[in-house]
């Protein structure tokens, strides 16, 4: 990180090393999120797809959980109930069965964000273009090679800056150029526009971005927050959704509390578990107790 007037460095972060020291730590939480750092293999991302399968699952799970939180339709107000003069056992469980029923919503939005990121490409996108159109992703773009030209010469960051400052304004874009980064597997451009400390979009749907063909400087694609088919703002909502940047401060903390409410309805789903196990041991030792004291001995003569 470079002071952009007087060149000084302010700071340094090593993405992608496995490291808890403090040069790596936040891109490794980062990468773990999403990753768990599970490498390649066989030209296949393991990693990325095992994570989205994860949150195939906690979707549909999220629906049979939300069906079994409601036993009885008359009682239904004890599915948003917690004991909390009773405590031990029972707050347990209403901690994990109400706590889950009080922010299901959230947490299908959070499964659901969790799959359009990691499998957008291979799974949402092919879903989503059956009810609408969607432009080309950059990934997919035809103005682009999808393993990119080796060797093929690059325009100068200056020329593509250029482009985009002209192509900005007739996409009446109100924010400066505010990024500008090379993607070598694709040979291509990205620009993105945002005010100075806003490179992650923190309210609404994010920053506008424009890409270019790295060679020829031909437009390669876009994505401007709100411009689109209904298809493209639904893509465009994923990361926003996903981190609560859609309603600024406010939505990225409720989204931090929700991560520490599926850390506790984890914790607590894992002691029912081991006390209905529990249980179902004690309660077979007993029956084979029983059984075998009713079991009768042949006396001898």
């Amino acid at each position: 990180m470079v002071d952009p007037a007087t060149g000084e460095l302010q700071g340094r972060r090593e993405r992608g090393a496995v490291s808890l020291a403090r040069l790596n730590l936040l891109p490794f939480i980062y990468k773990l999120h999403y990753t768990w750092h599970v490498p390649f293999v066989g030209g296949i991302d393991v990693g990325t797809w095992l994570l989205g399968i994860v949150g195939i699952v906690w979707f549909f799970d999220s629906g049979i959980a939300l069906i079994l939180s409601f036993p009885s339709v008359k009682a239904w107000r004890q599915s948003f109930a917690f004991r909390m003069r009773r405590g031990g056992y029972a707050l347990t469980f209403d901690m994990h069965r109400s706590g889950g029923v009080w922010i299901w919503g959230l947490l299908v939005v959070i499964a659901l964000t969790s799959v359009s990121m990691n499998l957008s490409d291979p799974i949402v996108r092919p879903i989503v273009s059956v009810f609408s159109t969607l432009a080309p992703s950059i990934t997919s773009h035809p103005e682009l090679a999808p393993s990119g030209v080796p060797g093929a010469r690059r325009l100068m960051r200056e020329q593509i800056l250029d482009t985009a400052v002209n192509d900005g304004a007739r996409h009446a874009l109100t924010e400066p150029p505010g990024a500008l980064y090379y993607a070598s597997a694709l040979h291509a451009y990205g620009v993105g526009f945002f005010a100075p400390g806003q490179d992650h979009g923190d309210v609404g749907l994010g920053n506008a971005w424009l890409y270019y063909n790295a060679s020829t400087g031909k437009p390669a694609g876009s994505s401007i927050p709100g411009r689109g088919s209904a298809g493209d703002i639904f893509m465009q909502a994923q990361f926003p959704l996903h981190s609560g940047r859609i309603a600024g401060i406010g939505g990225r903390i409720l989204i931090s509390a929700v991560g520490v409410a599926v850390a506790v309805l984890s914790a607590t789903g894992l002691m029912i578990w081991l006390r209905k196990t529990s249980a179902r041991r004690r309660s077979a030792a007993l029956s084979a107790a029983s059984a075998a004291k009713n079991i009768s001995i042949p006396s001898s003569f």
